[in-house]
């Protein structure tokens, strides 16, 4: 059962390791390479090259990204509740866009949110998000990416943000920042 405030909520949530699984087989640390960059401590994103957005788009195919189901029953339970206004606010680049659109039908997405926003024209993740943070007016926004969380965090302080990460506690959150293990604890 869910436990939450009366009032309208505005709940935005990334999409990949939220709702979309990452390939089968393929370790989240060679994933967080091929997409991080550090820059003198900056956080930056890589724009891959040509032959790599091949790639990408190969590993992006639906059949490869399984869906989480128990977040996405979470997600239709909170849906019913037609209070809140949910969005997704992803950064995923303007290569993955016809894969992206096959995913959000196959999975129904389009029926559950209010709004899905990408970041198909190709800027920085950190800095797309930030400024549909600010757009939105989200109360609540939750990611997989604790540096990305960092930096919205620190310019969003009005705003919750959750970190959905299964392991042991990590000590460099921000004050608005929180970690969780399942979405439904982004309520309790």
């Amino acid at each position: 059962m869910l436990l939450y405030n009366k009032w309208t909520m505005r709940i935005g949530f990334d999409l990949d390791n939220i709702f979309i699984n990452t390939p089968p087989f393929v370790p989240k640390t060679i994933i967080e390479r091929l997409y991080k960059e550090r820059d003198n401590g900056i956080l930056r994103y890589r724009i891959p090259s040509k032959p790599e957005q091949l790639l990408r788009q190969l590993i992006h195919f639906p059949q490869m990204r399984p869906p989480m189901h128990d977040n996405i029953a979470f997600l239709q339970t909170l849906s019913q509740r037609k209070q809140d206004t949910l969005y997704v606010v992803s950064s995923r680049f303007g290569f993955l866009e016809k894969q992206t659109n096959e995913l959000i039908k196959r999975h129904k997405l389009d029926t559950i949110f209010d709004g899905l926003y990408f970041n198909f024209a190709n800027k920085q993740p950190h800095d797309f998000k930030n400024t549909m943070i600010q757009k939105l007016k989200l109360d609540m926004f939750i990611d997989d990416d604790l540096s990305l969380l960092n930096y919205v965090a620190r310019r969003n302080p009005q705003t919750k943000f959750f970190w959905l990460h299964g392991s042991r506690p990590h000590k460099s959150l921000e004050k608005n920042v929180f970690q969780i293990k399942k979405l439904e604890e982004i309520f309790s």
